[in-house]
């Protein structure tokens, strides 16, 4: 596999608006496998809501976009403060959310949008990047695996029943 470079960029408000709904709607897709699919929304939108209270202008988020060589647009990143930390103490900068388009997808794309932005928050003086993964998404385990990330916290679950 070629070693595949992006730079990214400030999504415009449109962007924002589709890459939003994309991203609750993954969200939502992967929640309601743990509950009620109109709660699985709800958490989504909250979540939004919380984390991005001023949209594309949340003071110390960077929703980008990744393009390629060609210019094309291969995925999208949002990245932010650490939510596990209190605000600005943190030298640990935290990856929302990755999305690679389907058609550049298994292609590099996803380990070229990591290390850029990896490049971005190490560029503002941060020493770590960190983020949550499902469990089941085998191919972003995958991807985190390969690009050097660890295991720092595992949460399990089990579904019971009477």
């Amino acid at each position: 596999m070629d070693v595949q470079k992006v730079a990214l960029r400030p999504m415009t408000p449109s962007e924002y608006r589709a890459a939003t709904e994309l991203r609750e709607d993954e969200t939502t897709r992967e929640l309601a496998g743990l509950m009620p699919e109109e709660l699985a929304r709800d958490r989504a939108r909250q979540g939004t809501a919380r984390f991005l209270p001023d949209g594309l202008a949340t003071a110390r988020h960077h929703l980008v976009v990744a393009e390629n060589d060609s210019g094309e647009t291969v995925g999208t990143a949002w990245i932010g403060p650490d939510p596990r930390t209190e605000a600005g103490t943190s030298t640990s900068a935290w990856l929302y959310h990755i999305r690679v388009r389907p058609p550049y997808r298994r292609q590099g794309y996803g380990a070229a949008i990591l290390s850029a932005a990896e490049q971005l928050v190490a560029r503002e003086g941060m020493t770590e990047l960190a983020l949550n993964v499902f469990g089941g998404n085998e191919a972003a385990i995958a991807l985190y695996r390969r690009s050097g990330y660890d295991v720092s916290a595992m949460y399990l679950s089990k579904q019971v029943r009477e």
